[in-house]
């Protein structure tokens, strides 16, 4: 055998060796391999290592140097600024074609660390190219990052006008809840969730299914006169971490509101709470449970009747609804649980509302409410001045207690009696209404035709509706008040509130009812004057408003 075919046998033998271990081996690897051959080898291995591979003797010398200097294991494959130069060095106009790009579509602060953009990494891309900057549509997406971009959807973190009572407010409620829950008595979240409509509808969210097989779901999800409607109302306990809920079919009124919370106390309050004497209820300040509504609060007293609780109340501040215990407690939950599926009965919704638990302890029950609750049930100012409610010291507005008593006498002036002559007299007044009442009269006398008129435009506003129920005991202003209440309003001669006492109104009414004056005021194109000063606010400061009065200016006709 010569000393040729010697040498081919070992190369044989290494390129078989290589051809199954190379391909595994990234570059630095694979050359500090090949050098460990080729060291081994002796001289002339380099030479035969490399014929062998089909790697350069230099890389394979390189390598041989580095394993002599003992380098430390690093993750490193190339030395630092080894590789091929990044786009934005060899391409100088780059990152100012892209930003140019950009510019006419992105949104949020130029000088803020996130901006976002509206087109796509490979439109971006495309654009690029064509304009001879040849890019990727991920290298595109990694310049993005780098000049602060972000894919991102929209935060709801807009709250409105902040009210300046709003922290203070939170401290109370904090306090309240406390000082209940360290007496034994229950504190409940209320608040009802967003309304689902039934049927096969796509809803949001995805679940685990099948390979290939999703849900099928109708492609057009339209609202019918007929469409099923599911109103879960909710009640989170504090203290046993459990929930209700209420599934109504109806209208979201404040009686399915407190019937919610009656349903609560009867099938698990009472039972989680024997002795309980008190329940504290938060709620946000929208909704059925404004508390600016009459009916939630009548409805609530008779509920505290019926229990025997003396019921207090806490409302979060305006445009805080997101910080109720019970929207991160329970609803996110509820959610979660039913993303991605779609609700077509409720059988469904029940069950699904039922199955939710968390890794806390959260149970929740539910239950289907089919009662009917219409929209427009009023409540008269005599039976609301009756209720045994007491204002909390800090925002009675927000803050108050129902007492578990009988409605007290009412000491207001019932509705729908004739109004004093004496009030007419003095609320014509020239020192109050700018004109003499022989004036005021002529007045009356000739926008009486258009009252008529207004009445049809209101008529056809409603589409031909009737007007809305009207309580019988709710007072109705003739054209007479009507246009004195306006144009005393248009004076600042008195506040609504004054006002609607003096005649036996509510002040909402008042309210509605002096509108159609105002419109009569401005067809005549009279000309009001306000008076200096505040309104008064009592019945003792309009009296001294008339008597000190020494001229008055006339409005002219």
């Amino acid at each position: 055998m010569t000393a040729s075919s010697k040498e081919d046998v070992p190369a044989a033998e290494l390129r078989a060796k290589f051809e199954q271990i190379l391909p595994h081996l990234d570059e630095r690897c694979r050359r500090l391999y090949l050098a460990s051959e080729a060291a081994v080898l002796g001289h002339g291995g380099i030479a035969l290592v490399a014929a062998a591979s089909g790697i350069s003797t230099a890389t394979i010398a390189r390598g041989i140097i580095e394993l002599e200097t003992h380098p430390a294991p690093t993750r490193r494959i190339r030395a630092s600024g080894a590789g091929r130069k990044p786009l934005t060095v060899t391409d100088p106009g780059l990152l100012p074609a892209l930003e140019s790009l950009i510019e006419p579509h992105t949104r949020g602060d130029p000088v803020s660390p996130l901006r976002w953009t509206t087109l796509s990494l490979r439109s971006l891309a495309h654009a690029l190219s064509a304009q001879k900057h040849p890019i990727g549509a991920t290298t595109v997406g990694h310049l993005l990052h780098g000049l602060g971009y972000s894919l991102q959807g929209t935060a709801k973190t807009t709250e409105g006008t902040r009210h300046p009572d709003r922290d203070a407010q939170f401290a109370h409620l904090n306090a309240t809840a406390a000082a209940f829950l360290d007496d034994d008595q229950p504190v409940i979240s209320i608040d009802t969730k967003a309304k689902e409509w039934l049927g096969n509808r796509d809803r949001p969210g995805r679940t685990w299914q099948p390979g290939k097989n999703p849900i099928k779901v109708d492609s057009h999800t339209l609202v019918t006169s007929d469409q099923p409607v599911a109103i879960p109302y909710g009640i989170y306990d504090l203290a046993t971490n459990s929930g209700w809920v209420n599934v109504g079919t109806d209208h979201d009124t404040a009686e399915f509101a407190v019937e919610s919370v009656r349903r609560w106390w009867r099938r698990r309050g009472c039972l989680d709470h024997p002795h309980a004497t008190r329940l504290l209820i938060t709620a946000d300040a929208g909704g059925s449970n404004n508390p600016r509504y009459w009916t939630w609060k009548k409805q609530l007293h008779d509920f505290a009747r019926e229990s025997g609780l003396e019921i207090t109340v806490c409302h979060f501040p305006p445009g805080t609804s997101k910080w109720n215990k019970i929207e991160h407690r329970m609803f996110c939950h509820i959610t979660a649980n039913w993303r991605g599926r779609p609700l077509t009965s409720y059988q469904v919704v029940i069950e699904t509302i039922a199955a939710t638990t968390t890794e806390a302890g959260l149970r929740v029950s539910a239950e289907l409410d089919t009662g009917n609750y219409p929209l427009g049930t009023a409540v008269t100012p005599a039976e609301f001045h009756a209720l045994p409610i007491t204002p909390d010291a800090f925002h009675g507005d927000w803050n108050y207690t129902l007492a578990p008593t009988p409605p007290r006498l009412s000491e207001e002036a019932e509705t729908n009696q004739p109004i004093d002559p004496d009030v007419t007299w003095m609320l014509t007044d020239p020192a109050l209404t700018g004109m003499p009442r022989s004036d005021f009269a002529r007045l009356v006398q000739i926008s009486e035709p258009y009252w008529d008129a207004l009445a049809e435009a209101a008529f056809q506003r409603r589409f031909h509706r009737p007007r809305r129920y009207l309580h019988p005991q709710t007072s109705s202003l003739d054209h007479f008040h009507r246009l004195l209440t306006a144009l005393l309003r248009r004076r600042k001669a008195a506040t609504s509130t004054l006002l609607a006492r003096l005649l036996g109104v509510t002040r909402t009414n008042l309210s509605n009812q002096f509108q159609d004056g105002h419109r009569i005021l401005d067809l005549h194109k009279i000309s009001v004057t306000p008076i200096p000063g505040s309104p008064a606010r009592t019945l003792e400061q309009l009296q001294d408003r008339i008597t000190s009065a020494d001229d008055c200016p006339a409005d002219q006709l």
